[in-house]
């Protein structure tokens, strides 16, 4: 048996003598596959993940097994497979299924993409998305993640957070550039979750993505807590900072309003 690192002896200790320390490798191993790295080689995915190899061929080679990667002999890659994991969470979560028509409904009335997303971590996950039939583009952003700290989206859902996960996470923040104008220094990424909490909605100019603004709301279910965040966003060409505030806004919470009565 491979030897733990420490981090790994660290986790198991506080999660207890039931974590399957073999099914987290194997986890990590199908999430070191992304856009940048679609196929790897064992030696590549070993070091993308900082394991043993002997660890990650087992993990590749049981991954290949169950269906989930395919190999030449010499390279892996993910296979259709692994949509069933998201489907699973897609099908299951309700929140998904409310705010997919719902994104597509406020993108068609708008004309501007619409998305909403949830907190993972440091990461916003979208769950649902809507782009007007003007965009010809097919693809989705749903499973699309991107760091909270520097979205509008992220903002309104770690302003959502307690104070004590909210502490958790900017002990762990550490910020990269985005573009030129992404806010890098904590304590002004504090000072904007803490008005994005004041004020109830996130506007981001240009931090997340050169030329797009994009403006948030709170989603909260029926105790008040923020489950989900409701967001449209544009090119920069297409919209002012004041239109955001004063065009989309009452919409975005109009919406929000409407969907919030049906999250329980």
């Amino acid at each position: 048996m491979a030897r733990l690192r420490p981090q790994d002896a660290e986790r198991r200790q506080a999660a207890g003598p039931d974590f399957l320390e073999a099914l987290a490798r194997g986890l990590a191993v199908l999430q070191a596959f992304d856009a940048e790295r679609r196929q790897m080689t064992l030696a590549e995915v070993a070091r993308a993940v900082d394991l043993p190899r002997a660890t990650v061929r087992r993990a590749l080679l049981t991954l290949a097994e169950l269906g989930h990667l395919e190999t030449d002999g010499r390279l892996f890659r993910l296979t259709p497979r692994v949509l069933r994991l998201a489907a699973g969470y897609l099908g299951s979560n309700g929140v998904s299924t409310i705010l997919q028509p719902r994104c597509e409904r406020l993108s068609l009335a708008i004309g501007e993409p619409c998305s909403a997303a949830v907190l993972d971590g440091g990461e916003i996950v979208f769950i649902a998305y809507g782009q007007p039939t003007r965009m010809l583009s097919v693809t989705t952003m749903v499973g699309w993640r991107l760091p909270a700290f520097c979205t509008a989206l992220g903002r309104v859902l770690l302003a959502g957070l307690p104070d004590a996960a909210l502490e958790t996470f900017f002990a762990a923040l550490r910020p990269v550039a985005a573009t030129p104008q992404t806010t890098l220094d904590p304590v002004a990424i504090r000072a904007q979750v803490i008005e994005t909490r004041r004020e109830g909605f996130a506007l981001v100019d240009q931090e997340a993505e050169i030329g797009f603004r994009s403006i948030a709301v709170p989603l909260r279910r029926y105790d008040g807590r923020v489950v989900a965040a409701l967001n449209v966003g544009m090119q920069v060409e297409r919209g002012t900072v004041a239109m955001l505030r004063e065009q989309v806004l009452p919409l975005l919470r109009a919406e929000a309003a409407e969907i919030s009565a049906l999250l329980v």
